[in-house]
């Protein structure tokens, strides 16, 4: 068996950071990132949020309890490239390889976290073989890739047409499909909800004839989606809503506010938020790289204690509410597992 080939990631910046190929041939273009997660790999790469993205994990070790496909939050990767310290078992490398995904090894993940948090997320390439692509060609294709501030990436992860999850239910909930994790749906399903999906840009009429409108997370910039946001801003005040992530950014656009991008985002399970109601502090699991910019506004009910972004919002004579953070826990800690539920109970 031939040894495997050494690869490189190569930040636009010119840092290059090396490594052990353990997956697909090939090259991987887009956004670099970093998640705190320590479990949850599986569902981090098949989660629509990380279109577009070379996502590294700074765990030490990943693959180490195996894959199973009741994991996956859709039916294919979105997370273009894998980086890891140590690949902790082969059936992920192999997963990975049948999916086409390019991941490396012996990547000094620490290094580069830093490198990230110091500069930001940037652009750069994953390259499975070193042979196969120079740096120095690596980096003026690097250079001349798309930023992800202006991307609008959600057209390429919704649903291209409306269907139903579940029919029986005590309340019926729209969900519009910006980059939908199946671990929502799975929720509301066991909340008793009955669950029509809508592609990211709908008629509001057809979303009113619901009892509540799930607004999804999803990938990309906010600031370019104005018809997704004109939809929502439709919708507000004739029926119950509930966005999660994204959503709660398009949410925050549609009332008024203003969204960032963050200098290199909130991506893992340990993110700390200050409910400003209660002075209750919840642990989450967050996944984005653009924020809604901090706010003193009343409706402004949650925010992070890393840096002060809006991370909720409750407009009650909207009857509508947000979380920038993911309820679902899918991965991630259970502080905010009762915010779906609640919702749901609410619309009966």
């Amino acid at each position: 068996m031939s040894a495997p080939a050494q690869g490189y990631l190569l930040l636009e910046d010119g840092t290059v950071f090396r490594g052990r190929s353990v997956a697909a041939a090939g090259t991987a273009f887009g956004e670099v990132v970093f998640t705190t997660g320590m479990t949850g790999y599986q569902e981090t790469v098949t989660d629509p949020s990380y279109a577009g993205q070379l996502v590294c994990f700074t765990a030490p070790m990943i693959g180490n309890y195996g894959v199973d496909d009741r994991r996956l939050e859709s039916a294919a990767p979105h997370a273009r490239a894998v980086l890891m310290r140590r690949l902790g078992g082969e059936d992920w490398a192999l997963w990975l390889a049948e999916r086409g995904i390019v991941a490396l090894d012996e990547i000094d993940t620490r290094g580069l976290t830093l490198r990230l948090r110091d500069a930001g997320a940037m652009r750069g390439v994953t390259v499975a073989d070193e042979r196969g692509l120079g740096v120095p060609d690596a980096l003026e294709r690097v250079r001349a890739q798309p930023t992800m501030e202006g991307s609008a990436l959600v057209a390429n992860v919704s649903t291209p047409a409306p269907y139903v999850v579940g029919e029986e239910g005590r309340v019926s909930v729209a969900v519009v499909d910006y980059g939908l994790k199946r671990s929502i749906l799975r929720r509301l399903g066991s909340a008793g909800a009955a669950v029509t999906v809508y592609p990211h840009v709908c008629d509001p009429d057809d979303l009113a004839g619901h009892d509540g409108v799930l607004l999804s997370n999803g990938p990309g910039d906010p600031a370019p989606l104005l018809e997704e946001t004109r939809v929502v801003r439709e919708t507000l005040g004739r029926v119950p809503m509930l966005g999660i992530c994204l959503g709660h950014q398009l949410m925050g656009l549609a009332t008024g506010h203003e969204t960032t991008k963050l200098p290199f985002g909130h991506r893992g399970a340990n993110h700390p938020v200050l409910d400003r109601r209660d002075g209750r502090v919840l642990v989450t699991s967050q996944n984005h790289g653009f924020a809604v910019v901090p706010s003193e506004q009343a409706e402004a009910t949650h925010v992070s204690l890393y840096d002060g972004t809006v991370e909720g919002f409750d407009f009650p004579d909207l009857r509508a509410q947000s979380v920038q953070f993911h309820p679902e826990a899918g991965p991630g800690p259970h502080d905010a597992w009762p915010i779906l539920e609640r919702w749901v109970d609410g619309l009966g």
